[in-house]
């Protein structure tokens, strides 16, 4: 067990979004299945309780405890690309999988998670501070799925 570990409340879902993210991103994948030992508010014995996952190598637990806390924009992943393309098959991946855009970068898959898909080249124009970083952050501000070619117009001003 790993000493510190992500973990995400799904409704009933775990499994299912553990294997999409495990089918969509490097260095991901579905662990330890583990079933309800008797009912709960939400489920019974015998159902999927807690699915141990990594996404990008990074741990996390997803535990199906019901309708009542969604997610919200208080946490998202946030997923480096480098390039366009890259950035639009993490895009395209959540959002064509039942997930919808939202502005600068974020999504929404369809189990209510926020992801932020953001290439390098934002990342390094904010870094860089000063015009630069003003430039590509008004850019940004205009967009959903970060257009790379403008960033980089943006940060050559």
């Amino acid at each position: 067990m790993n000493k510190n570990t992500i973990c995400l409340w799904y409704n009933k879902d775990a499994e299912d979004a553990a294997r999409f993210y495990a089918e969509t991103f490097p260095d991901s994948r579905v662990g330890k299945i583990s079933r309800a030992p008797g009912d709960y508010p939400d489920g019974k014995q015998g159902d999927v309780l807690v699915v141990e996952f990594t996404v990008c190598g990074i741990p996390c637990i997803g535990l199906n405890g019901g309708p009542q806390f969604p997610q919200t924009e208080a946490f998202s992943f946030q997923i480096a690309t480098e390039d366009q393309a890259e950035t639009d098959r993490y895009w395209n991946a959540i959002v064509g999988n039942g997930g919808r855009e939202s502005e600068c970068g974020w999504c929404k898959d369809k189990w209510g998670l926020n992801w932020q898909i953001t290439p390098r080249t934002l990342t390094e124009a904010m870094a860089a501070g000063g015009d630069e970083a003003k430039r590509a952050f008004d850019a940004m501000m205009t967009m959903q799925k970060i257009d790379v070619a403008k960033i980089d117009a943006a940060r050559r001003g």
